[in-house]
This record gives C-alpha cells, structure tokens and sequence, in this order.
C-alpha cells in the first residue's frame, strides 16, 4: 500500500513537471502589445493589426464618458449646409480641416466632446453627438461657438470604423 502511494505521488510530480516543462512561457511575441486587464486575464494584439491607441484627454475624462473621442472625429463626413444641399468636411489627424462647399481650408480642434472647425474665411462649424447622432452647427463669421447658430444639420461620418 505504501509503495503504491509513493508511486503515484511520483508519478503526479513527474507528470505535472513534464506539463510545466512543454508548456511555453506565456511571452509576447515580438511585434505584439499586451494588455492586462483589471481582473488579471490579458490579451494579446499585434502590432501590425493596430492602427492607433487611443487615451482619452483630461477634458474629455472630466466632462462624460459617454463623449466621443478625438479619433471618431478625423475623417470625412458628410453634412447639410442649410439650404437642403449636402457637402463634405474632411478632418486630418493634424488638426487641418477642408470644406468641399467653396473649397475652403480651415482648422480643427478637440473641445468638450466636440470638433469646433473655425475656417480661413472666418465661418465656423461644430460636429456635435446629440443622441445617437451626429449634428453639425454652422456659425457665421463672427460669432463663436456659445452663440446660437445660424443653421444646425445632419453629420454623418463616410469614414469606416472598426466594430
């Protein structure tokens, strides 16, 4: 009975070992991020895979988490100009804007959730979510983003995101 317990309390040890010793070290591979979640699982991204990592700005973290962030703004959308007719405005990463609408460059920054655009010939756009939706509020020059606007239409992003 005695050898029979020490046989199997060896053969236990050897098989756990041979199971640590074949087991690879769970290490990243080169060219890979891993992120650690807060319950101690992590996952595994590669690096080719990602096309940017995003942290959200201190205003952005202390205005609502429910705010979009600076990324979902660059790219092209499409919006009314008022009268019923559709354009186009195009948000670089850099902060450099245009305007299909008389081919109009302009500037664009990140303020409270939204993308305040103030264009070369002084107008100025807001894309704002309302909702589940995308508005976009025209200002004319002079006036400033607190001002009532001038016209408030659709904004509808032409740019894929990733689910």
């Amino acid at each position: 009975m005695r050898k029979t317990a020490v046989f199997s309390a060896v053969s236990a040890f050897i098989l756990s070992s041979s199971l640590l010793l074949a087991a690879p070290p769970n290490k990243p591979s080169t060219g890979s991020i891993v992120i650690v979640f807060k319950d101690g699982h992590r996952q595994s991204f590669r690096l080719a895979d990602i096309e940017r990592i995003e942290f959200p700005g201190a205003a952005a973290a202390s205005s609502g988490e429910n705010e979009p962030s600076r990324g979902r703004y660059v790219g092209k959308w499409e919006v009314g100009d008022g009268s019923g007719n559709d354009f186009t405005i195009t948000l670089s990463e850099n902060g450099d804007a245009y305007r299909s609408l008389r081919d109009v460059h302009g500037h664009w920054e990140y303020v409270n959730g939204d993308a305040q655009i103030v264009w070369d010939d002084g107008a100025q756009d807001a894309i704002r979510r309302v909702g589940s939706r995308y508005q976009k509020f025209a200002y004319a020059a002079g006036k400033s983003f607190t001002d009532r606007p001038d016209n408030v239409t659709f904004a509808r992003s032409l740019t894929p995101r990733p689910i």
